[in-house]
């Protein structure tokens, strides 16, 4: 018996053998039964490697700044589930996505779903019964397999483009870029802002005969002293400065002005300037700096050394640190080796994280010497507000559960 949404959750972890299963037949089986296939609403869907979250974020907001009623679908969530489905700009509530939930039971029979499977159909139920003008979907893993590329997309959005998921995706940009090109149309128009789209995508997209528009080649943008300019072949606009910070939030956002553009929709400037993206580059200021930044590879690390030394200059950086496993330690921590002062490791409260000794040990393997073990990365952030000095800057990254735990568990 579920009668909460806690014990829903618990229940499909337990339903389906593997978290991870790219396949779209079983769930394009359900959402057929469901009725939810033939979309009364056009579709926005958003696939890369970084830049995912605040692109959809950034399109949401120039969508409502619009006057239209959105309904945004992300993943993974932050801190409460119910992050992943929103509509209008209210995060559905529990009782909402339970009633998806046993819509969806009630139809799927022997169907067996995953956990992302069952939210992006329960996304997709609430979508059509609170009867939205447009849906933003964000790719969960890759594109082409991911459950979220059951729908057909109205115009594809494909961001930054690197090497993460290597186990299920490849090891290769070009391997990578053929599975997020998935989600292209036939006829249908694909936005790029990767800088340098892998040629599997340029491929895909002709063949599919999908006008795709290529950041440096068909928009581009470029930082003024009072804000930014977006240019097409045609057009130049003036806008003021983000919300977000960093100069990749600027590639992300021409991107989205790009959507905009191809949905004949004006751009409304304040719809970017109130966009707002928890864990990307969040700072809470004080006597002592913190920054929360969920980058969780190297294509994210780069990002986020780039944005800190911009925004910290000399100041003193301790990172607290936490990562999944399979992920790249090595490759993201030394990207960020030459601006943190001093490393603060730990384990994530998640069966799949990397240990405290494995994290000091690929740190050791690079030359790193400051290096704190902890019992979690709580106990790290607490350590770090209780002996920082003043004017210090605290980081906390490498995972989306890293920043999540201490944004939850924080009592500065």
């Amino acid at each position: 018996m579920k009668n909460n949404l806690k014990q829903w959750l618990d229940w499909q972890n337990s339903l389906h053998t593997s978290k991870i299963e790219l396949s779209l037949e079983r769930v394009h089986s359900v959402a057929e039964r469901l009725s939810l296939l033939e979309a009364a609403f056009p579709i926005i869907t958003v696939a890369g490697t970084n830049g995912k979250g605040s692109s959809v974020t950034q399109l949401d907001a120039m969508l409502t700044a619009n006057g239209m009623r959105v309904g945004r679908y992300t993943s993974p969530h932050l801190i409460t589930y119910n992050e992943r489905i929103c509509i209008a700009g209210i995060y559905a509530t529990d009782e909402q996505i339970c009633q998806a939930f046993v819509a969806i039971e009630e139809v799927r029979k022997e169907i067996s779903l995953t956990f992302f499977e069952f939210a992006t159909l329960a996304a997709m139920f609430l979508f059509k019964q609170h009867k939205i003008d447009i849906a933003i979907l964000e790719v969960g893993l890759g594109g082409r397999l991911d459950a979220v590329n059951i729908f057909d997309a109205d115009i594809a959005l494909i961001t930054a483009i690197d090497i993460d998921h290597s186990d299920w995706l490849g090891n290769d940009r070009e391997t990578i870029g053929f599975e997020k090109a998935g989600i292209l149309r036939m006829d249908k128009p694909a936005v790029c802002s990767d800088p340098n789209p892998p040629q599997t995508v340029l491929k895909h997209a002709k063949q599919l005969n999908s006008k795709l528009y290529c950041l440096q080649r068909d928009f581009n943008y470029h930082e003024t002293n009072n804000g930014w300019i977006w240019q097409t072949n045609n057009k130049t606009i003036k806008l003021p400065h983000l919300n977000l910070y960093g100069n990749f939030q600027l590639q992300n956002a021409a991107g989205v002005l790009m959507v905009l553009e191809l949905l004949q929709l004006p751009i409304v400037p304040s719809g970017l300037v109130n966009a707002h993206v928890a864990g990307r580059f969040q700072i809470l200021p004080g006597p002592i700096t913190r920054i929360f930044d969920v980058a969780h590879n190297p294509l994210g690390a780069k990002v986020l050394a780039t944005t800190l030394q911009q925004y910290a200059g000399k100041k003193q950086i301790h990172a607290v640190l936490g990562m999944l496993n399979k992920k790249d330690v090595v490759g993201f921590v030394e990207l960020m080796q030459d601006i943190i002062t001093s490393w603060h490791v730990a384990p994530l409260d998640t069966p799949n994280t990397t240990s405290t000794q494995f994290l000091i040990e690929n740190l050791t393997s690079i030359g790193i010497k400051n290096i704190t073990g902890y019992l979690s990365v709580t106990n790290a952030y607490e350590n770090l507000i209780q002996n920082t000095k003043e004017g210090d800057i605290i980081l906390v990254t490498g995972s989306f559960h890293t920043v999540a735990e201490v944004l939850v568990a924080r009592c500065d």
